[in-house]
C-alpha cells in the first residue's frame, strides 16, 4: 500500500470551473476583450494563472494586459460566492477512506495555497491534509516538481511510496518530473491526450473506479 496519496484540486477533487468562467469573463468584459465559454477555458488550463490569462487574450498577451486582467479578476472571485464550486461526488468518502487506512493525504495544485484551503475548510474538514502545496509566485509551477517533492520531503517517504492523482497532461508531467506513480481520472477537464498517455498507471472513469484502482494496485 502506498504511505501518500497527492491530489491535483480544479478537475480532480473539486469542479470548478464554471464559477471561474464567471469571474474571468466579467474581468475579460472591463477591458472589452472577448469572453469564453467554460469549454474554451477548459482547453487552455493547465499552467498558473498568468498562462491561463496569456493563452485567453491570445495576440492580445502582453504583459500589461495579462497583469490588468488578473489583477481584476482575482478580486472578483474573491467576493463571488463560487456556489457552482463543490467537490466531485464521491471525493469526501473516498478521502475519509484513505484517511481511516492512516495514509498521508495531501493536495498539489497551480490554484493558490490560499483559495485551495477556502475550499477545503469548507467542504473537507475533516480531512488532515499533511500539506496543501498551491501555487506560488516564488516558485515554478506545474508540471515543476517542486510542490511534490516539498510534499515528499515533508512526508518523509520514498518515492515509489507516493501517487499522484490527477486529470490532465499537467498532471501526468509533474508526477513523472517528480519520478512517482501517477492516476489519471477522467471526469475532470483533461482530454484524450492525457487518457491515452503511457505514463499513468491506471485511468479511471468515475470515483468507485478510482477505489478499485487504488485497491487493485495497492493493498
Amino acid at each position: 500500500m502506498k504511505k501518500l496519496y497527492i491530489f491535483d484540486f480544479d478537475g480532480t477533487l473539486f469542479d470548478t470551473v464554471d464559477d471561474v468562467v464567471i469571474c474571468l469573463n466579467r474581468a475579460l468584459e472591463v477591458y472589452d476583450f472577448p469572453t469564453l465559454t467554460s469549454s474554451e477555458y477548459v482547453e487552455r488550463l493547465g499552467g498558473n494563472i498568468n498562462e491561463i490569462v496569456s493563452l485567453i487574450l491570445k495576440d492580445k498577451n502582453t504583459p500589461e494586459n495579462i497583469e490588468l486582467v488578473k489583477e481584476t479578476y482575482l478580486p472578483i472571485y474573491e467576493k463571488s460566492p463560487k456556489k457552482n464550486s463543490v467537490p466531485f461526488e464521491g471525493i469526501k468518502n473516498l478521502l475519509e477512506k484513505l484517511q481511516d487506512k492512516e495514509v498521508l493525504i495531501a493536495i498539489n495544485s497551480n490554484r493558490t495555497t490560499d483559495s485551495i484551503k477556502y475550499f477545503t475548510d469548507k467542504f473537507l474538514p475533516g480531512i488532515d491534509f499533511l500539506l496543501i502545496e498551491g501555487h506560488n509566485e516564488n516558485y515554478p509551477s506545474k508540471p515543476s516538481p517542486i510542490g511534490v517533492n516539498k510534499i515528499l520531503d515533508k512526508a518523509n517517504v520514498e518515492m515509489d511510496e507516493a501517487v499522484y492523482i490527477g486529470d490532465s497532461k499537467t498532471d501526468i508531467a509533474t508526477a513523472k518530473n517528480a519520478e512517482i506513480d501517477c492516476i489519471i481520472v477522467t471526469w475532470g477537464y483533461g482530454d484524450e491526450n492525457a487518457y491515452k498517455d503511457d505514463y499513468p498507471i491506471s485511468v479511471v472513469d468515475d470515483i468507485s473506479q478510482l477505489w478499485d484502482a487504488l485497491n487493485i494496485n495497492y493493498f
